[in-house]
């Protein structure tokens, strides 16, 4: 058994977010974003803590992830969208440019954000995934972020 173990916890207490939020399929995002907010006042954020900046859309975040992640007033970033396929290609241009500059934009920074974009196939399936029955995946990004702000930390002070 390793002598030390370092992990995240679940507790959002004294942590600051921004939520990075896509208004296109905002029928969706809105679900993913009210699942979010859940679970950052469940796990002890107070409102003053989170910061909501919305985008057009999941293409236009990589850019406002960078922004933020370069001011250092957040300890970790919530981005959350959903990209569902159509009958062009343009999603795959939009989910993989979205998700390539997000996780660029994370490695290069060091604040680490998670990816609450849903892509999916059919409009039935994202609503599935924000808040139906493949339960919130808003609400898991916000999880994700608060344990890796927590281990961020825990790594940080050595």
């Amino acid at each position: 058994m390793p002598s030390r173990i370092i992990e995240g916890d679940l507790s959002a207490k004294g942590l600051r977010f921004a939520l990075v939020v896509g208004r296109f399929n905002s029928f969706i995002s809105e679900r993913l974003l009210a699942g979010a907010l859940d679970a950052l006042t469940r796990t002890g954020c107070p409102d003053d803590a989170i910061e909501i900046v919305r985008v057009p859309g999941s293409w236009e975040m990589p850019v406002v992830v960078r922004e933020l992640a370069g001011q250092k007033r957040h300890d970790a970033i919530i981005c959350l969208g959903a990209v569902i396929r159509g009958d062009t290609p343009h999603f795959d241009y939009v989910a993989g440019e979205a998700a390539k500059g997000i996780g660029q934009a994370a490695a290069e920074s060091g604040i680490p954000v998670a990816f609450g974009v849903l892509t999916c196939n059919t409009v039935e399936q994202a609503v599935d995934r924000a808040g139906g029955k493949g339960g919130n995946k808003g609400f898991d990004a916000a999880m994700t972020a608060i344990e890796m702000a927590q281990l961020m930390r825990r790594l940080r002070q050595g």
